[in-house]
């Protein structure tokens, strides 16, 4: 007994001394701090618009079917957007960004689908990813407007003229870009800093795409090609940003937007090339935005009823000024715009000439919530196999209340 009693003993007292080195070890080096996984640093946001375009109407058969199917008779108050943004910095030079929207219109009849907008990410080269590769589907470097975020955008809806190159602006495609840092974040500070910046697509951007537009499938085996050239830079307080832009490939008509009784190329496919010179005045306070493109397209032809390759053109100019009191902002703004030509997406690569004038007013009571008044008169002549000598001209009051989370 005495001898249990003195290992007992003695293993208490070792284990008393183990515990306190211990102590003393944890003391003298605390615990490495272990590292930021990616999954804990990535961000979540989004936004919301809801409309109403029936106020002070003249024409309910004025409508815009690539901008707003809520235009004319029948239309009431439309969810316009609900997007959510997933987006992160996985490594130091791995990027990702995903963006579905769920107020996406599946048909006439159906509303509030979830569909994918953008699912890509940028691969960078050097320390500072100034020369990048983004792979995915995403917006193609085409026009200022066109990859400026609804978000962000002033008129309510992208112009005809340079909007009609891509339906949702987007395809699936890869693309190398490069900018030097000081100017990727010139692209950073004019959007966080309320300056309406279109977002970082590199001074100089090329790549190839399928270019049959976004979510949908490639249909021939020709792919897209694009490039782009904008460089912004200062003079005093403000920052003005040129630019210059290309793109070319082949088009397929998809065989449900042709109408029987319209005839279409043997392989329903058509030349879809366009050049377009962009020239931005951010507003600090006062603002312009204007683009301009010309190029060639399908076309609907009423006389023979066929769907042919003709030249197009068209763009628009946008005047603003930006007014700040406290934390909510003013933005009193006009934009013409003219388009001549076909759109591509539409049934029978519909035949449209469009002018338009649009006086607007956003006001952004803080960055969660703005709402926009514009008053828009519109003269559109647009056809189809369906839709023969169909001109319209109307007016219309447009109301937007947007959230931003």
């Amino acid at each position: 007994m005495k001898i249990l009693k003195v290992l007992l003993l003695a293993i208490i007292t070792c284990n008393q001394v183990n515990a306190q080195e211990s102590t003393k070890d944890s003391m003298a080096q605390p615990e490495t701090k272990k590292s930021k996984e990616w999954f804990n640093s990535f961000k979540i946001r989004g936004y919301a618009q809801v409309r109403y375009n029936r106020l002070l109407e003249t024409n309910p058969d004025l409508g815009c079917d690539q901008c707003d199917k809520s235009w004319g008779e029948n239309g009431g108050f439309f969810l316009r957007r609900a997007r959510v943004v997933f987006s992160g910095q996985i490594y130091k030079n791995l990027f990702f960004y995903i963006q579905p929207d769920f107020a996406s219109s599946a048909s006439s009849s159906g509303l509030h689908f979830g569909q994918l907008r953008d699912a890509y990410f940028d691969i960078g080269f050097d320390s500072k990813n100034e020369f990048r590769v983004r792979l995915g589907q995403s917006k193609i470097p085409y026009g200022f407007e066109n990859m400026q975020s609804s978000q962000n955008r002033l008129p309510l809806d992208r112009n005809d003229g340079i909007n009609s190159a891509f339906a949702n602006e987007r395809d699936l495609g890869g693309f190398f870009m490069w900018a030097p840092d000081r100017i990727r974040k010139i692209y950073a500070d004019v959007v966080k800093n309320n300056f309406k910046g279109s977002g970082d697509y590199g001074v100089f951007a090329i790549g190839a795409f399928n270019g049959q537009t976004a979510n949908r499938p490639e249909l021939n085996n020709n792919l897209h090609v694009v490039a782009r050239v904008s460089y912004p830079f200062t003079i005093g307080d403000q920052i003005i940003e040129p630019g210059i832009q290309a793109y070319s490939g082949r088009w397929v008509m998809p065989s449900s937007q042709v109408s029987d009784g319209v005839t279409t190329t043997h392989d329903a496919n058509y030349t879809d090339q366009r050049a377009a010179a962009s020239f931005i005045l951010y507003p600090k306070p006062f603002g312009i935005q204007a683009e301009y493109n010309i190029g060639k397209g399908p076309e609907f032809n009423k006389e023979t009823n066929t769907i042919e390759t003709k030249s197009l053109e068209g763009g628009y100019a946008t005047l603003s000024y930006r007014i700040q009191h406290n934390e909510q902002f003013f933005f009193p703004f006009a934009r013409y715009q003219y388009y001549k030509g076909g759109k591509k997406h539409e049934l029978d690569a519909r035949s449209y000439k469009v002018n338009e004038v649009e006086l607007g007013l956003e006001w952004q009571l803080n960055k969660n919530f703005e709402l926009v008044a514009m008053y828009t008169i519109s003269n559109r002549r647009y056809e189809d196999f369906v839709l023969r000598d169909n001109h319209q001209k109307g007016n219309l009051l447009r109301l937007q209340a947007q959230v931003n989370f």
